[in-house]
This record gives structure tokens, C-alpha cells and sequence, in this order.
């Protein structure tokens, strides 16, 4: 992080306050868009839809000839995130908003996970309690025993999963490649990887339900490109807290507009696994460590 990125954190902030925005918006189009669409069709068609933003990149990819590892390492990835991107919109149209947006910050605690098993990252103490507080506040947002825990539940904890494993793959995927490569290729395989899926129970979707997931490509699509100017902006430790006011929105959207009621569980859950995530991020921060822990907006659709 540059003196002047780290000198501008109200830009930071303000990104990162629109990042969220527009994360909140594709939650909601998905929740509008209801079951009639089958999961794997809506999240094929975001991304095929989402592809006319990445075009100015399809003549690089066509033109790099990459390494028999780092195209398997693209494909795992595609894989990882094909079935994430799958149970995510199943389980978007099955819970309640605040749910969904309370456990996807389980993901960079995935991650955080994963770094350590896999890419040798060393888990201090400190880490570990953050990790561990994380892991009560999703006990606390899913209460096994005290409330009903569906097929959206379990469909959320896996996507948490996936989308690490994508996010770590993508890390690696860095180090051989420029990021737009990285990004478009994501596209890609995740296209190809939902398509045979799509096809096995194909709705044909009628005018408006195109025009839902249009905008969920294009929020999507925004929501990416501001949390980049976030991160150049200011620091991680500065813009990690903001993501807190996505469950926030998220409470306040399912209340106002799906009758949805307010839980303060998952409230309370939601901020235990969002001042975890901090936690981490500044420690990481002080420790001037090359960065793992990705922010929550990192792993979205």
C-alpha cells in the first residue's frame, strides 16, 4: 500500500460504502427474481449476460499460451466457484437477506483456513481466537437446536467454502498472470461450468426475469470495479470495517421491502464474523504480511 493510497482513507471508505451498495442491490434483484428460474440457469445467465463487460480482455486470453498447470489452476478454480455461484442463488431465494449476507463473511475466515493448511500460512494465537469467534458468531446466526436450519442454511455454509477455495486459487493464479486475465477467465469457466447444468432443467426466462439478472451482471460487474478503487485508496484495516454496513442494508432491505422479520441473532452473529475479519486484516496490516485474508466483497457473485 502506497503513502498516498494510505493518505486518502475517506475515498477509501466512500468505495467501499458503494461496493456495498451495489453488493446489497444484486442481493435484492436475486431475491426478486424468486424460484421460477432454477439456480443453476439464473447464475448461468448472470454470467453470460455479465461476459459483454469482459470483452476487451477475450483478445489477450486468445493470444497468451499458458502452462499446463496454470490452465488446470483456472479450471479448478471455475469449478470451485461454478458450485458456489450455483448455491448461492439457491440459497438467495430460500433465506431470509440478512442470513445470506451474515454468512458470506464466512468466506475470508475459509480463507484465512485454507492459507494455513494449504500455502503454509502460520495461524498465530491471535489468529486462531479470531477464527474461533467467527465460527461461534455463524452457530449463533444458524442456532442448531433453536431454529430451523433448511437447505438455504447448508446451501450458504458451502458457498462460504467455495468461494474461499476460489478466492485462494485466485491468489495463485496472481502470481502467473495479470489480474484481468485472472477475472476473465473466471468468467469463462464458470460459463462453460454452469452451462450443462443450466441445460438440464432449462425455463425459458421471460423479458423481465432477463432484465433482473442484466442488472445483477451489471451491479456485480460495478460492485468489483469500486472495490478496487476502495483498495487503492486506503488500506485494508481502513476499508474492512465498512462491510459491516452491508448486513445493515441487508436488514433493513428484507424488512421494508420482503416483510422480512428483524433477527438479532443474526445481527449479533454477523458482527462477531465481521470483527474477526477485522481483526485479521489489521493484525495483517501491522505485520506488514504480503495479504490473504480477503475482504468480504472479495468473494461475491
Amino acid at each position: 500500500m502506497s503513502d498516498e493510497a494510505a493518505s486518502r482513507p475517506g475515498w477509501g471508505v466512500f468505495w467501499m460504502i458503494t461496493t456495498g451498495l451495489c453488493f446489497i442491490c444484486v442481493t435484492a434483484l436475486v431475491k426478486l427474481l424468486g424460484t421460477r428460474i432454477p439456480s443453476a440457469e439464473a447464475a448461468f445467465l448472470r454470467y453470460i449476460l455479465g461476459l459483454v463487460f469482459l470483452l476487451p480482455f477475450l483478445g489477450t486470453i486468445l493470444k497468451i499460451r499458458m502452462e499446463r498447470s496454470t490452465l488446470m489452476l483456472f479450471c479448478a478454480r471455475g469449478v470451485a466457484h461454478t458450485v458456489g455461484v450455483t448455491l448461492w442463488f439457491f440459497g438467495m431465494a430460500r433465506i431470509p437477506i440478512a442470513d445470506v449476507t451474515a454468512m458470506n463473511y464466512l468466506s475470508p475466515i475459509y480463507v484465512t483456513l485454507g492459507a494455513a493448511l494449504f500455502l503454509g500460512e502460520r495461524l498465530a494465537l491471535r489468529r486462531v481466537l479470531a477464527v474461533l469467534a467467527a465460527l461461534c458468531g455463524a452457530l449463533i446466526i444458524l442456532r442448531p437446536g433453536f431454529r430451523e436450519v433448511g437447505p438455504g442454511h447448508i446451501a450458504m455454509l458451502v458457498v462460504a467454502i467455495c468461494f474461499g477455495a476460489s478466492y485462494l486459487l485466485a491468489k495463485l493464479l496472481t502470481d502467473r498472470t495479470n489480474p484481468g486475465v485472472v477475472v476473465t477467465m473466471l468468467s469463462l469457466t464458470v460459463t462453460v461450468g454452469l452451462a450443462p447444468l443450466a441445460a438440464m432443467n432449462w425455463v425459458t426466462p421471460k423479458p423481465y426475469e432477463l432484465m433482473i439478472l442484466m442488472g445483477v451482471a451489471t451491479l456485480a460487474t460495478a460492485g468489483h470495479y469500486t472495490m478496487t478503487l476502495a483498495f487503492r485508496a486506503a488500506p485494508l484495516a481502513v476499508t474492512q470495517p465498512v462491510t459491516f454496513l452491508q448486513l445493515v442494508w441487508a436488514v433493513l432491505l428484507g424488512a421494508v421491502f420482503f416483510a422480512e422479520p428483524v433477527d438479532p441473532w443474526v445481527i449479533l452473529g454477523g458482527t462477531l464474523i465481521v470483527g474477526a475479519i477485522s481483526f485479521i486484516s489489521f493484525r495483517e496490516a501491522q505485520l506488514k504480511r504480503a495479504r490473504l485474508t480477503p475482504n468480504v466483497a472479495q468473494t461475491k457473485v
